[in-house]
């Protein structure tokens, strides 16, 4: 049996109790869906606590299975690094990170605090988090909040009162973790997924009881907290998960890295193209843009088709913002020094609005492509 609930924190926790104490499996769905949502599934297998739908930043939708097993040792695993206390709740229920808070806060029996509905406001966050030790956050959320912290005392306040601030869903500024450590907070970069159940991988090094390679240049992941399968997808199921070494392993999709033992991640295995012959990982030219040019925000990368070069990539940012606009021989000189002539973007499209994103705060590069024209 499966229940499928609303993003409400109120509904949500004591329904997640019960599925982590072997009853009924849930699903947390936002109030808007898509036109073309499937709907949800009325069973789920057996063992199962929780269906995760994934952000589909690139394409369909997965619906991850996760046992409660899986879900309480991500959070004891967690807690073994961070400690137990009080969480507050930042992020939605339909996104992984969100849900662990909950778990965790069951774990060690404590009632989250709940960061109101709406749109994300600094001031609120801050009248929210009294009492609160630890708070999971995406970078944007981040991000807004160092900005807000350098006018407001009572968001400086806040962020230095936690122990602990996990942000995790895509790659962190630099800069902004640079700032948030000026300003006193204790901020820990994570790495993981729905498919793991949240984060397992803090600041580059795996949780205990966790195990990364780097098989081919993708990342590859094993522990306690493995999903069990995606919902009614034998052959996607079989894609990311295998055995190895006597263990279960989750194949991320990931490229990166891990030299002695610590976790470097560059993109997506999928976001690497062949220009004129070379790889180019996207999410390294996307890093040189953001970094060397911070007017541009959070630029994204695309690939697209170069009758020359076979293929390339497209720059898109928000013009609004970004003040004076780098020139695309610019852009192009600075990937070129860093990373070769072959990962120079082709263009740069430039948006009047903000930039879509998915509820985790990932980019919807999706819709992104969709407004560029790609």
């Amino acid at each position: 049996m499966l229940r499928v609930l609303p993003d409400d924190p109120a509904v949500v926790l004591p329904a997640l109790r019960e599925a982590l104490d072997a009853g009924p499996a849930i699903m947390v769905r936002p109030a808007r869906l898509p036109a073309d949502a499937a709907p949800a599934p009325a069973e789920v297998p057996e063992g199962v606590a929780v269906v995760v739908e994934t952000s589909g930043s690139t394409g369909r939708p997965k619906r991850v299975l996760l046992t409660a097993e899986a879900l309480l040792a991500s959070a004891a695993a967690s807690a073994a690094v961070i400690g137990e206390g009080r969480w507050l709740l930042a992020l939605p229920l339909t996104y992984i990170a969100g849900l662990q808070v909950l778990v965790r806060s069951i774990a060690a029996g404590t009632d989250p605090a709940v960061l109101s509905g709406g749109p994300f406001d600094p001031r609120v966050f801050a009248a929210s988090a009294e009492g609160a030790r630890y708070v999971s956050l995406v970078p944007v959320q981040l991000a807004r909040l160092v900005q807000s912290a350098q006018s407001r005392p009572e968001v400086a306040a806040a962020l230095v009162g936690f122990d602990r601030i996990l942000v995790g869903g895509q790659r962190s500024d630099p800069r902004v973790l640079e700032q948030a450590a000026a300003l006193g907070a204790r901020v820990t970069r994570t790495y993981g997924s729905s498919e793991t159940a949240g984060g397992c991988v803090y600041d580059g090094e795996p949780l205990p009881g966790y195990r990364a390679e780097a098989v081919a240049g993708e990342l590859q992941l094993t522990g306690p907290s493995l999903f069990a399968g995606y919902l009614d997808d034998p052959d996607r199921t079989g894609a990311a998960l295998v055995e190895r070494d006597g263990a279960r392993w989750y194949r991320t999709g990931d490229a990166g890295s891990v030299d002695d033992g610590r976790v470097a991640v560059v993109g997506r295995m999928d976001d690497v193209i062949i220009s004129g012959g070379v790889k180019v990982a996207l999410g390294e030219v996307e890093q040189v843009v953001r970094e060397e040019f911070p007017a541009l925000g959070d630029a994204v990368v695309l690939r697209i088709e170069d009758a020359e070069w076979g293929e390339g990539s497209l720059v898109v940012a928000d013009a609004r913002f970004c003040g004076r606009r780098p020139s695309l021989f610019a852009v192009r000189e600075a990937v070129t020094t860093r990373l070769g002539r072959a990962a120079a973007p082709r263009r740069i499209h430039w948006l009047e609005q903000d930039l879509p994103r998915l509820a985790s705060g990932k980019p919807d590069r999706v819709a992104i492509r969709a407004l560029a024209g790609g």
